[in-house]
């Protein structure tokens, strides 16, 4: 039995280094595009709060979403080769894993002195920087009627700083069975296509660049922790080197030179279908894929300028030709085309996994309707789930609000599955109640017909948007025991 598990650790090692050796970030390994623009440059506030009548009504709609709004909630290198021819601010700047707008939240999290450190630590491997081996690893994925999800995309940066997990019970652990401890199931894991890239999200200078962060390798890397851990995966696909969320959808560097909408879809589907193969080679195929994240005004709109900072805010509109800007005629087909291009990408590669397509504002119910109308009904985009960003500290309601709309839509989309896929529960910048909240969420939404799943907000991370479910001490993460006592 030594001599089998030697074996199969020799055959996974070589199959590791193997993968590594294909994955990267490398701009002259991607595939030619489409590859000479020009780009007029506008301005766009943000997203739509009201349905449009008209492509001049509803572009003006989205500009009325004021930056303030909250963009909580990443993709990775290369591409292949074409066969025809995706809240702004962290509350810390080392903890950019928020994406709140307002500039107001960057100082917020209490963890701020903690994370830097994460960021000042001595580099790794990125193939070595994803979280340390669950104890309860499985080959074999778990069944999942209802997927109890978190957000821990952060985690692998803390590795850097060697963090150590704790259980409530103040033993030991690593992250995956502290929360299958709890009740949870599934992990979220954010992507940049290529975070390295000026104003991307492990740039120089802006918190996280002692590694690509959220490229390609790290998550396939972290994909396979998860999936050893025996839980369910969400990927989500930002389509930018940088947050992507009602603030800013900015296009990645690496296409910014494309100059039509056709050659811009082409590259979402070589990128997408890249990463879902990389995926699929390492054991770790999705069972969801976020096509775009917080998407409400469209995707693949913006390009940055002098003045954009470390989460991409202060940006121009990229030209009519390319941008995927729902508040006019144009950008909504630009964007249907994006969003056909990344699920037709993921379904070759997995028929099975399902493809989600994310929107945040749920206050805003006549822009959900809106959103809703045109991507489903005018252009008949074939997603598998819609997902939605639902934050109390940012306007949106306490559960109790949410079920009249959730309950609408259900009704009026029949064939689509649903998500919370961004929850947190806190009141106010770094507090929460302990009013049952989180669970409410949670549990109203499992009882509805059709939603399969609810998805916390980085754990490890509070800010404008609440507090996490651990706290800090010195460089390591204890579980809090009042905050667990709401999941199990």
């Amino acid at each position: 039995m030594k001599f089998l598990k030697n074996l199969a650790a020799c055959v996974s090692c070589a199959s590791v280094a193997l993968l590594m050796q294909s994955c990267g970030d490398d701009t002259a390994l991607s595939p030619v595009y489409a590859l000479s623009s020009s780009s007029a440059q506008e301005s766009l506030e943000s997203s739509s709060s009201v349905p449009e009548s008209s492509a001049q009504e509803s572009s003006s709609s989205v500009e009325n979403l004021s930056s303030s709004d909250q963009d909580v909630g990443g993709s990775s290198s290369s591409e292949t080769s074409l066969s025809a021819g995706t809240e702004s601010s962290s509350a810390v700047a080392t903890s950019s894993a928020v994406e709140p707008t307002s500039s107001e939240t960057l100082q917020s999290s209490s963890s701020s002195e903690a994370q830097s450190s994460v960021a000042e630590s001595s580099s790794s491997q990125a193939s070595s920087s994803s979280s340390k081996t669950p104890s309860s690893s499985s080959a074999q994925p778990i069944k999942i009627d209802f997927y109890n999800g978190a957000d821990i995309s952060e985690v692998q940066e803390y590795e850097r700083n060697n963090t150590k997990f704790y259980d409530v019970d103040g033993k030991e652990s690593d992250i995956f069975t502290i929360l299958k401890n709890h009740g949870f199931n599934s992990i979220r894991l954010r992507t940049f296509v290529s975070p390295k890239a000026k104003y991307g999200y492990a740039a120089s200078g802006c918190g996280h660049d002692s590694e690509a962060y959220g490229d390609k390798d790290h998550v396939v890397a972290f994909a396979k922790k998860v999936k050893a851990a025996g839980m369910g995966l969400l990927v989500d696909i930002h389509y930018s080197d940088v947050w992507a969320d009602p603030g800013k959808q900015i296009i990645p560097e690496r296409w910014r030179n494309v100059n039509n909408a056709n050659a811009m879809a082409d590259s979402v589907y070589a990128y997408t279908k890249d990463l879902m193969l990389a995926l699929k080679n390492a054991g770790a195929t999705p069972d969801m894929v976020q096509v775009g994240n917080e998407t409400t005004p469209g995707i693949l709109i913006h390009k940055p300028n002098s003045k954009t900072d470390c989460w991409g805010n202060g940006v121009d509109k990229a030209a009519t030709s390319v941008n995927g800007d729902m508040g006019t005629a144009a950008g909504k087909a630009n964007a249907a085309k994006y969003f056909n291009a990344g699920i037709k990408a993921v379904k070759e590669v997995s028929p099975t996994t399902k493809t989600v397509l994310h929107i945040e504002s749920i206050r805003k119910e006549e822009t959900v309707k809106w959103w809703m109308g045109v991507i489903f009904d005018d252009y008949k985009i074939p997603a598998d789930v819609m997902g939605f960003s639902a934050y109390t500290a940012y306007g949106d309601g306490t559960p109790d609000k949410w079920s009249n709309l959730f309950n609408t839509i259900t009704t009026k989309y029949s064939k689509l599955e649903f998500i919370v896929a961004e929850y947190n529960g806190g009141d106010s910048d770094n507090h929460y109640n302990f009013d049952k909240s989180r669970q409410k969420t949670r549990e109203s939404v499992r009882e509805m017909n059709r939603w399969i799943g609810s998805f916390f907000w980085e754990p490890t991370i509070g800010g404008a948007w609440g507090s996490g479910l651990f706290d800090w001490r010195g460089k390591d993460l204890y579980a809090n025991a009042k905050a667990f006592e709401e999941f199990f």
